[in-house]
């Protein structure tokens, strides 16, 4: 492969980012923090005829985006998030799918001093196989010990770092006699841009019950205030109905008014017997099935006196 100059390598990668731009709608900005070389190609073989990554320089990338917004204004609202190591991810397939083979090339790594933890790090309660000699270790992180058969047993469970600590020596060295590699790193979504919105990678998390139920307790928290203060929306309105309609019921059960809708309630209470109408049916099946119970409780009897013959076990 001829190496090319570096006008000439820059002038290809401004071409090469403004066709993706051009070709792709929706796009991931991915740090790509702890990804090795061979991890990195693992990550563009799962993703081959699904999507393509692009890496670069930041200035690079800010340039080159800076030279198409003429094209594609909405490319604007991405340069705020070009900071750090990071990356794009360009792909007109659906972006939960593409974020989930991302979230499946990830490798564990060993804890390093100086990192800062992607994640809660607990050391499990277990017998750790070292020596008394590193009693004093331990305590020094606070954690409680005893010796079991001549080595150092954990007690409890005990939370050594929380998400965003920075991973200090001793956390890293105790980690690494545990032979414990608690961290795993990959390609990480920071921000999505899709068709010129970007938005945080935790609106793909939203799924249709949760816009449904987010949907549901708007509209009764607008029924619930327009019916307070008497202003009358599509929300309140059916509510508003459904109580007008009771309190002309309850007109109409107190006076001689009448409507079509109340002659019903009307005859209820001139007979309140209706109420009941049913009961009698049931209390005759409960008379009728009584009387063969009792039947068959005195039928017993008599056949067991047929057996004995009237005779004792002894006679």
């Amino acid at each position: 492969m001829v190496r090319v100059d570096k006008q000439t390598w820059k002038s290809n990668y401004f071409g090469k980012i403004t066709q993706l731009f051009d070709e792709y709608s929706k796009c991931f900005i991915v740090g790509a923090d702890h990804v090795g070389s061979k991890q990195m190609q693992e990550i563009r073989m799962a993703l081959r005829n699904h999507a393509i990554i692009l890496m670069g320089k930041n200035t690079m990338m800010r340039k080159a985006i800076r030279g198409h917004l003429e094209n594609i204004p909405s490319l604007e609202r991405i340069l705020p998030h070009i900071v750090n190591n990071v990356g794009f991810v360009f792909t007109n397939e659906e972006l939960v799918d593409i974020r989930e083979k991302l979230l499946q090339n990830k490798k564990r790594a060993p804890a390093r001093a100086g990192a800062i933890a992607p994640c809660d790090v607990t050391i499990p309660a277990q017998n750790t196989g070292l020596g008394p000699e590193k009693t004093s270790f331990f305590q020094a992180l606070q954690i409680p010990t005893k010796i079991s058969r001549g080595t150092i047993e954990i007690v409890n469970d005990v939370q050594l770092l929380k998400e965003g600590d920075k991973v200090g020596l001793s956390e890293a060295t105790l980690l690494n006699m545990l032979n414990i590699s608690p961290f795993t790193y990959g390609l990480v979504v920071l921000q999505v841009y899709d068709q010129g919105t970007v938005f945080s990678p935790k609106i793909l998390d939203i799924t249709t019950e949760d816009l449904l139920k987010s949907f549901t307790t708007a509209v009764t928290n607008v029924a619930s205030a327009s019916l307070a203060i008497g202003y009358p929306t599509i929300a309140s309105v059916p509510h508003s109905v459904v109580n007008g309609f009771k309190n002309l019921l309850a007109i109409a059960a107190a006076t001689d008014i009448t409507f079509r809708q109340a002659e019903a309630l009307k005859d209820f209470l001139k007979d309140p017997s209706k109420f009941a109408s049913a009961a009698p049916v049931a209390a005759a099946v409960e008379v009728k099935e009584a009387p063969k119970q009792e039947a068959k409780k005195v039928e017993e009897p008599e056949e067991e006196s047929d057996e004995d013959m009237g005779f004792g076990l002894f006679d």
